[in-house]
């Protein structure tokens, strides 16, 4: 278990500061250009890391690999592949809301958050 926090951490700190390089690169006024690039890249990186670890034989880079770099780098990526799961298993109303609450709930948060802190 400590291994396997250790190895998420770690790559937690690659993930962010990978995402932080992309987003330096790629700023530009209006459109979120930067961040749209790495919640795709990520997504299609957690894809092939998916399989591509299991094939190898190597599930356990996963907490290393998928938790902590992509997570750091995205947690859209398991947004994704959580969506993607569901779908694959046939339960689509439970994809359906599973983004809908998501993306929902999570712009309501943000919202929520901003009103607070702008009031005091």
């Amino acid at each position: 278990m400590i291994s396997s926090l250790i190895s998420v951490a770690l790559g937690g700190a690659l993930g962010a500061s990978l995402r932080f390089l992309v987003g330096t690169a790629l700023l530009r006024e209006g459109f979120p250009v930067a961040i749209l690039t790495v919640n795709v890249l990520g997504s299609f990186l957690m894809g092939l890391a998916v399989v591509l670890t299991l094939r190898a034989d190597l599930p356990h880079w996963q907490p290393f690999l998928l938790t902590g770099v992509l997570g750091g780098f995205t947690t859209f990526s398991a947004f994704s592949l959580e969506t993607l799961d569901l779908i694959q298993r046939n339960e689509p109303v439970q994809a359906i809301l599973y983004v809908s609450l998501s993306v929902g709930l999570s712009l309501l948060a943000i919202a929520a958050g901003l009103a607070l802190a702008r009031s005091f």
